[in-house]
């Protein structure tokens, strides 16, 4: 199969409209600056992102306006997204969260829509990347552990698989996770499961049982009562004064 290559006339010929325009893009090192700053949790991340993407030098991919201004914010979102992660954003919320902004960012029809998208989403990126600044650092054993309770809350995790992860001992990992977070391991992962259960009584249509079965609970009893006991509400009635339709 032949190999698809670029259109070299096309390719010399936007050259040329550069150099007689005077019209060229944004260097690689001034385009990177608003990431490098946003991975950094700079204040000015935001009002730099939103004078680079006005500048009218982002670049152009398509004759049509609106769908080249989605085109290129399709690009500033993969690209804030792992600025963020470098900065220490979790991996799985910074992808799901890149997932759902271009979800959105697919709905709308105006240019002046997108641009104020582009806006909240590097202001979403920023808080994220700051809050992390703020937390004590964990040591690399106990980061290893919240990285793999995070991914895998719809699993049964026990002190031995973390231990695993980690390469330590289950008597010495549960100390040391202790120091470090204030609370036991087993707590922290129920206060994760509640965390995520809040997320989806509020925003996805799965029943309470079955929300209860995704995140491992072992029956649709536990669930209520450790849900209860920690948020001081059934899920029903959170689930109630929360919801937000989809």
């Amino acid at each position: 199969m032949r190999a698809m290559t670029v259109d070299e006339k096309k390719l010399r010929y936007m050259e040329y409209i550069h150099r007689e325009t005077g019209k060229w893009h944004h260097t690689n090192a001034e385009d990177a600056l608003q990431y490098e700053m946003l991975r950094a949790g700079d204040p000015g991340t935001v009002e730099e992102s939103v004078r680079m993407f006005s500048s009218g030098l982002a670049g152009h991919v398509s004759d049509d306006p609106v769908r080249n201004c989605k085109y290129l914010f399709v690009a500033s979102a993969t690209l804030a997204c792992r600025a963020a992660m470098a900065g220490g954003m979790e991996q799985e919320r910074g992808f799901n969260s890149s997932d759902l902004f271009i979800q959105r960012m697919d709905q709308l029809n105006t240019i002046e829509e997108i641009c104020q998208l582009r806006r909240e989403m590097f202001e979403f990126y920023l808080k994220e990347v700051q809050a992390v600044s703020r937390r004590t650092p964990y040591s690399r054993p106990v980061a290893a552990c919240i990285d793999y309770i995070y991914k895998h809350l719809h699993q049964r995790i026990t002190v031995l698989d973390l231990a695993e992860q980690a390469g330590l001992t289950e008597s010495y990992l549960s100390a040391l996770f202790k120091k470090e977070t204030g609370r036991s391991i087993s707590d922290y992962v129920l206060d994760r499961r509640i965390e995520a259960a809040s997320n989806m009584l509020k925003f996805s249509n799965y029943s309470c049982a079955d929300i209860g079965a995704i995140l491992a609970f072992s029956s649709q009893s536990h669930f209520i009562r450790v849900f209860k006991a920690r948020t001081g509400q059934t899920p029903r009635a959170f689930r109630e004064k929360f919801y937000e339709v989809p």
